[in-house]
């Protein structure tokens, strides 16, 4: 399957990187020099008003992105026609947009929790990096439904993705996350 922005990289189960172990990864930018995602189901226990002082009160949740960048905050969302200068990653997922728009549409009721998933830092590979780990079999690639961001909760959802694949995925899908526990 192609590589590109709105694809999904779901983590093969036996992959031992703490990072991605049984990560699923939104792909929303791939070209030339690289590949950018967001991690969708590591969560944190933290609310964004926690880590951005001037931010309106709001319960969304704060997930990992990834390990690059921890320093940095961004977003994925539903509500691209509303929040300027977002990008459209796949169908009903957008990317990032006007930070300070953001803040007035939450203050004003019109983004909802529900709307808009937080990250801190991204997951990313350099040029042709990405295309050598799925040669390793590290990786899956799948269609982004946008109900795997905003309706799926996170710790099922490789679960979840794996079992929509069907066949051999689904029996994989159910293997406990530990080798001892079979």
């Amino acid at each position: 399957m192609e590589l590109k922005a709105g694809k999904l990289l779901i983590a093969e189960p036996f992959m031992l990187d703490p990072n991605f172990k049984r990560a699923v990864i939104l792909i929303c930018e791939h070209a030339a020099h690289g590949t950018t995602g967001f991690i969708l189901n590591k969560i944190l226990d933290i609310k964004i008003g926690d880590l951005i002082s001037d931010f309106p009160e709001f319960k969304a949740r704060v997930q990992i992105g990834g390990p690059v960048a921890v320093d940095s905050v961004h977003y994925l969302h539903n509500v691209g026609d509303l929040l300027d200068d977002s990008v459209e990653v796949c169908s009903g997922v957008y990317w990032g947009g006007d930070f300070e728009k953001l803040k007035f549409l939450i203050e004003s009721g019109l983004i909802k929790e529900d709307n808009i998933r937080f990250f801190v830092g991204y997951s990313g590979w350099s040029d042709n990096q990405l295309e050598e780990e799925l040669k390793d079999s590290s990786w899956l690639v799948d269609d982004m439904d946008a109900n795997y961001l905003f309706k799926i909760k996170p710790f099922v959802l490789w679960q979840t993705v794996l079992h929509n694949k069907g066949n051999t995925y689904s029996v994989i899908a159910q293997m406990p996350d530990s080798v001892s526990l079979n």
